[in-house]
């Protein structure tokens, strides 16, 4: 079997000081690398220092349900609360929001760096469930039902709108922000126009449309 050379993309300082170029790499050691320029021929040497990454310990929520993967970073990145990251996992890749970081035994922490992390706590927002507490159409609120739907994360939840998810019917009233949606600055959204994304949604309250009118009479 042959051995295949390494390649890498880097300036060569002969003829393309300015753009990346195929080289091979002859030797490695001390985080430097001889390389060879597969335009021009020109031998040189090159850093190849390769920042290193640390693993962390993800657990991601979904649905009342939990499971554990890992996220590796650079140990200097700074996270916080609120920032959201893509883990993969052996089903799907999923975009996920960090809800805690756990940086010991029962401590957290609301921003440090990855270095300091033990646990990121996330929840899954790319695709979301959302709570809908629906009214009848003017009628009593105590025979007032809850739903759930599921809706990618960016989907709007608009108040004044009228939604229809299967046999569902209703316009939106008010739309309260999770604790976590930290770029919202109220935490209840209840004007006409005002929207919500889906993934910062606590809970949407909602009027039926396809009930009739209460009427005492």
């Amino acid at each position: 079997m042959t051995e295949q050379t390494e390649r890498v993309a880097v300036a060569c300082p002969s003829c393309s000081p300015s753009l990346e170029t195929v080289h091979e790499v002859l030797t490695t050691g001390g985080g430097n690398a001889t390389v060879k320029c597969t335009e021009c021929g020109h031998v040189h040497k090159e850093s190849m220092d390769e920042e290193k990454e640390v693993e962390r310990e993800v657990v991601v929520s979904q649905d009342g349900e939990s499971f554990k993967t890992r996220v590796s970073a650079p140990p200097d990145e700074e996270v916080a609360v609120g920032e959201e990251f893509l883990v993969e996992t052996d089903e799907a890749i999923m975009q996920v929001r960090i809800t805690g970081i756990e940086v010991g035994p029962e401590q957290r922490r609301e921003e440090t760096t990855i270095e300091e992390v033990d646990t990121f706590w996330t929840r899954v927002v790319d695709n979301v469930s959302v709570d809908v507490t629906v009214h009848p159409n003017g009628g009593k609120r105590d025979e007032s039902r809850s739903v759930t739907i599921q809706v990618p994360g960016d989907y709007r939840l608009e108040v004044g709108e009228v939604e229809e998810f299967a046999d569902e019917e209703f316009e939106i009233d008010a739309v309260v922000v999770r604790d976590d949606a930290e770029r919202y600055n109220r935490k209840r959204y209840e004007h006409e126009g005002d929207w919500v994304e889906a993934k910062d949604a606590k809970r949407v309250y909602a009027f039926d449309q396809k009930s009739e009118p209460w009427s005492a009479w």
